[in-house]
Formats: structure tokens, C-alpha cells, sequence
């Protein structure tokens, strides 16, 4: 029985869309927010694409005999666009990340709510320091998802989408060998990310570890020192502390293969 039931999903072993339709529920109530965190992102990827064609027309107008009327001109639309590229951007940065925080301590909550409902032996073979992990690790996990990697994602999509519409205005055929070449590079992207998902995950299991290990530990603090074990648990905590590092820098590893692909 999973400690999230209904209001969290287990650490994923796979791409579960229900996982995401109970995220959702979470987000209904602050719908006005997130919609004015997306129009904020159409507006900042908008400009962005904009500033491009802005440049453009101040390098020719530079350049070539255009008047210093016209150049100024440019120059201003190249300022206007900067700064509401600026405010747009912290818009849509306070928006998003303001309601992941939100959302999140709604989350927080409704699964405490639901931790303390749960019938006494499911504490007996779950160990409270993974419970306890689930509730601000996993969480935070998710905070930093909906906080900033859903709004980053889109905010490529649209980059994406928009920069292909002005390349095939600007050149087609030039447009045409780019997207040829698009799945040598999209396709080991993909499957570098599907690590990346494996690799979270056992990191997550391996921080776990060390928090079922430290909360039982100074649960029975009494028991340790009476037994005189504790030589015995430095040691067991180290294996665990090495082991959750290996498995973090083992996902860094493959973040950066990925960042670098």
C-alpha cells in the first residue's frame, strides 16, 4: 500500500498518465495563475523570436545607407522588446514558481492527512525514515517539475515552433537540411533521458535509505548506546551515505551527458 494512495504518486517505475492526472487536480484551484504564468511565456518567447528579426533590421540598417532615423528606430524596438522580455520573464518565473510552492504544501499536507489515517501495521513494515523522505524529498522533486520544469518545457516547445516558422520564411532549403538532421540529434536525447528517469529514481531510493537508517537510529538512541553499537551504525551509515552518493553522482553523470548531447 503506498503511503500516497490517491494524492501522490509512488516513485514512478514508469510514465503512468493517472500520475499526472492527480498532479492536476492539485493545480485546478490556481488555474488563474497558471494561466497568467502561460500568457506571460507567450509574451517572453514571443519577444525572444522577436528580438531576432529587431537585430536584424539594426545590422542592416547599420550596415547598409539606411538613415540614422531608421537606425535609432530599430535600436528602440531592440529596447522596448529587452525590457518586456524582462518583465515578461519575471512574470512567468514568480507565477509558476509561487504556485509550485503552493501546490506543493497542499500536497504535503493532504498526504500527512493521509499518512495518519493508515491502520497501525502498515507502520510495522514500512520504515519511517522512508515515509518521512517520501513526504519532503519526493516532494521537492516534484515542487522543482511543476515549478519550473513544466513551464521551461513549454517554453522550449513554443521557442521550437516559433524559430521553425521564421527559418522556413527566411530559408527553405536551409530549413530542410536542419530538420534532416533533427533526429541525430533528438533521438540519443530521448534515450539519454529515459536514463536520467532510472537514475532519479535509485537516487531517491538511495536518500531514502539514509533517512530510514538516521530517523531509526535516534529512534533507539537508548538501544545504541546501551549495546555500545555505535561503531557498528557509523559504519552501516556510511555504507549508506556512499551509496546514495555514488547513485547522485551517477545521475549527474548522465544529466550532463544529456546536457551535453
Amino acid at each position: 500500500m503506498s503511503i500516497f494512495a490517491d494524492h501522490l504518486p509512488e516513485r514512478p517505475g514508469g510514465r503512468d498518465p493517472a500520475q499526472f492526472l492527480r498532479l492536476a487536480r492539485f493545480l485546478l484551484p490556481y488555474k488563474r495563475r497558471v494561466a497568467g504564468a502561460i500568457a506571460s511565456l507567450l509574451v517572453a518567447a514571443g519577444c525572444v523570436l522577436a528580438l531576432g528579426q529587431g537585430l536584424k533590421h539594426v545590422i542592416d540598417a547599420g550596415f547598409g545607407q539606411a538613415s540614422a532615423a531608421i537606425l535609432d528606430a530599430a535600436l528602440a524596438g531592440v529596447l522596448v522588446l529587452a525590457v518586456l522580455l524582462s518583465v515578461a520573464t519575471y512574470a512567468r518565473f514568480y507565477l509558476m514558481m509561487s504556485t509550485g510552492e503552493r501546490v506543493i504544501t497542499d500536497i504535503r499536507r493532504a498526504v500527512f492527512d493521509h499518512i495518519l489515517a493508515l491502520a497501525p501495521g502498515y507502520f510495522e513494515t514500512t520504515r519511517t525514515g522512508e515515509v518521512i523522505s517520501r513526504l519532503t524529498n519526493d516532494t521537492t522533486l516534484l515542487q522543482a517539475v511543476i515549478g519550473y520544469g513544466f513551464s521551461l518545457a513549454l517554453r522550449n516547445a513554443l521557442m521550437l515552433a516559433g524559430a521553425l516558422v521564421l527559418l522556413l520564411v527566411t530559408n527553405l532549403k536551409l530549413t530542410l537540411v536542419v530538420l534532416a538532421f533533427a533526429p541525430l540529434v533528438v533521438l540519443p536525447v530521448i534515450a539519454v533521458g529515459r536514463r536520467v528517469h532510472s537514475t532519479s529514481r535509485l537516487s531517491q531510493d538511495r536518500v531514502a535509505d539514509v533517512s530510514a537508517f538516521v530517523d531509526e537510529a535516534l529512534h533507539e538512541i537508548r538501544t545504541v548506546q546501551a549495546y555500545v553499537h555505535e561503531d557498528e551504525s557509523r559504519r552501516e551509515f556510511g555504507k549508506l551515505a556512499e551509496a546514495a552518493y555514488e547513485a547522485g553522482v551517477r545521475r549527474i553523470g548522465v544529466r550532463a551527458l544529456l546536457i551535453g548531447a
